[in-house]
C-alpha cells in the first residue's frame, strides 16, 4: 500500500470538552438540537446586545430560565462549566476566584456574573455535546448483550465497556459521537441564511471561517508524521486541503458537503487519549505486589510521549497500599482512579482533573485539582481536595473534606442512591499547598455561600448541594 501524502492531515477530538465539559448525566429535554438550532437563530438575531459573537450570562440566563425552562442554578452551571474550560493563566483564574469570594451577597455576586460572556457559537457545541450521556432506550433494549465476566477486560473495563458506562473518558465513544453527530454540529454553526425553512443545510450551503473556528472547540490534528498539534481552523485554511475542503479565499467560507466529507475522511482516535495510553502507555512501579493476593496493580501514563498538556495517568486494583507521589507526571494531568480498595493514596501534585470509580475503604488526599473531581460508584472512602468542582454520583458512605467555589454537584443517574457525609470547612495552610492552589487559580476563601457546614443527606440537595 502506498505510503499517505506529507500533507495528509490526521484529525481528533479534542478530550477535554467531552472528559470535563459533558456532564456524566443525560442531558435535560429542551437542549436537544431542535431547541439548540432555534437558540443559534435567537442569538444571532440579537448581535451587539449580549448575544453575539459573546454571549453574556444575563442574556444565556434568560433564554434558559424562559426558553429551555431549566433552573437558574443549572443555567450557571452549563454556563460556568464551559467558561471553565476557556484558556486563562492561573492568575486570571486566581483574580476571578478571588472576586467571587469577596462578594458579600447574592447580589453582588450577581452583579459580578452579569460581566462574564462566552463564545456563542462554542457554547451551542458545549450544550450540544451534553448529549453524549443521553441514554437511548433503543440502544439498551437492543444494542448491548447482558455483559458476562468471561469477555470482559480490564482494558475494556477502564476505557468504560463495564456495565456502567464512562463515556467521558473513552476516546472511541467520543470519535464515534462526533462522527454520528456531525451534521448537526455543522448546521448548529450555519448562518441563518444558509440554511432551508426546517433549520438543515443545503448542497450549496457555505461554511463561514468563524464557525470552522468555533470548531476548534472540539477539534485539533496535526499534518501526516507531524509531532505539532494544531486547532482545526489552521488545518482546515492550509492550501494543500482547499480542493478538498472547498475553501475559497474570496469568500472566506468552506463547502458545506466538501468540508463535512474532508472531517470524516481525516477524523481519528485521539493519539493522547485513554486508549493510547492503556496500549502505549508507561507503567509506573508506584505500588507493590501485595503478597497472598492475586491482584496487581496497575498504574501508566502517557507523558514520555505527549505534550504537556496532554497527560493522563490511570490507577488500578491498588490494594492494601499506602501510596504517596508528588512529581511532574502528576502536574497538571487527568487522573483516572479505578476499583482501589483499602488503601491511602496521596498524589500531592497539582492536578487538571480526578475521576474516583468502583473505590473502597480508601482514602485518597489529592493535591489542587484546577478543574473537576467525580466520585462514582464509591463505597466508605473519604476525599479531601481543594478543587473548582465536585460531582459525585452512586455513591454510599463517603465522606468528603473540599475546598471549593461550587456547590457539590449530586447527579441522580437512576442507580444507587447517594449516603454521605460532607466537611466543607478546610482552611488551607500557609506555605507550600497555599501556593499550589493559587498556581492552579483557586483561591483559599473560595468557598463562599456554603461554607462550615456538616450533614448526613438522606435527602440529596438537602445540605447546600446541587441535585441534577
Amino acid at each position: 500500500m502506498a505510503e499517505p501524502a506529507a500533507g495528509l492531515a490526521r484529525l481528533w477530538v479534542r478530550a477535554e470538552p467531552l472528559l470535563l465539559g459533558a456532564l456524566p448525566a443525560p442531558p435535560p429535554a429542551k437542549l436537544g438540537p431542535h431547541y439548540l438550532r432555534k437558540m443559534a437563530a435567537y442569538v444571532r438575531a440579537r448581535a451587539g446586545a449580549g448575544a453575539w459573537p459573546r454571549l453574556g450570562w444575563p442574556l444565556w440566563r434568560r433564554i434558559a430560565c424562559g426558553k429551555l425552562q431549566l433552573p437558574r442554578d443549572l443555567a450557571w452551571l452549563y454556563f460556568e462549566r464551559f467558561d471553565a474550560l476557556a484558556p486563562r493563566s492561573a492568575a486570571q483564574r486566581l483574580e476571578r476566584a478571588e472576586a467571587s469570594a469577596a462578594c458579600a451577597s447574592d447580589h453582588e455576586l450577581e452583579q459580578l456574573r452579569s460581566q462574564f460572556s462566552v463564545d456563542t457559537l462554542q457554547f451551542l457545541l458545549f450544550l450540544y455535546i451534553q448529549q453524549l450521556n443521553k441514554v437511548s432506550l433503543r440502544t439498551s433494549l437492543i444494542g448491548e448483550e447482558w455483559p458476562s465476566p468471561r469477555t470482559r477486560s480490564q482494558s475494556s473495563s477502564l476505557i468504560g465497556k463495564s456495565t456502567c458506562q464512562n463515556k467521558n473518558w473513552n476516546d472511541l465513544d467520543h470519535q464515534a459521537f462526533v462522527l454520528n453527530h456531525l451534521s448537526d454540529l455543522l448546521e448548529l454553526l450555519l448562518d441563518p441564511d444558509q440554511l432551508t425553512a426546517s433549520s438543515h443545510s443545503t448542497h450549496s450551503s457555505l461554511v463561514s471561517l468563524e464557525a470552522v473556528q468555533a470548531l476548534s472547540f472540539l477539534i485539533e490534528g496535526s499534518l501526516y508524521k507531524a509531532k505539532t498539534v494544531h486547532p482545526l481552523h489552521e488545518l482546515a485554511l492550509w492550501q494543500p486541503f482547499h480542493v478538498k475542503n472547498g475553501y475559497s479565499k474570496i469568500s472566506r467560507t468552506f463547502s458545506f458537503p466538501k468540508l463535512e466529507g474532508w472531517l470524516r475522511s481525516c477524523l481519528t482516535v485521539n493519539p493522547f487519549g485513554m486508549s493510547a495510553c492503556l496500549k502505549s502507555g508507561k507503567k509506573l512501579a508506584w505500588a507493590q505486589q501485595v503478597e497472598g493476593t492475586t491482584k496487581r496493580a496497575k498504574i501508566a501514563c502517557n507523558a514520555h510521549m505527549v505534550p504537556e498538556a496532554y497527560r493522563i495517568v490511570v490507577m488500578s486494583q491498588v490494594y492494601k497500599q499506602t501510596l504517596a507521589k508528588s512529581s511532574e507526571t502528576l502536574e497538571g494531568a487527568h487522573v483516572r482512579i479505578h476499583r482501589c480498595n483499602e488503601s491511602f493514596i496521596y498524589l500531592l501534585s497539582p492536578l487538571r482533573s480526578v475521576t474516583i470509580e468502583k473505590c473502597s475503604n480508601s482514602t485518597f488526599i489529592l493535591g489542587p485539582v484546577q478543574t473537576a473531581i467525580h466520585i462514582h460508584s464509591c463505597d466508605n472512602v473519604k476525599v479531601i481536595v481543594v478543587c473548582h468542582c465536585l460531582s459525585i454520583s452512586s455513591t454510599t458512605g463517603c465522606t468528603f473534606h473540599i475546598l471549593t467555589p461550587t456547590r457539590p454537584l449530586i447527579l441522580l443517574d437512576g442507580g444507587r442512591h447517594n449516603r454521605n457525609a460532607w466537611r466543607a470547612s478546610i482552611r488551607l495552610s500557609e506555605g507550600t499547598e497555599t501556593t499550589r492552589a493559587e498556581d492552579s487559580g483557586l483561591a483559599e476563601n473560595c468557598e463562599r455561600g456554603w461554607t462550615d457546614q456538616e450533614s448526613k443527606e438522606a435527602v440529596p440537595g438537602t445540605s447546600g448541594e446541587q441535585v441534577l
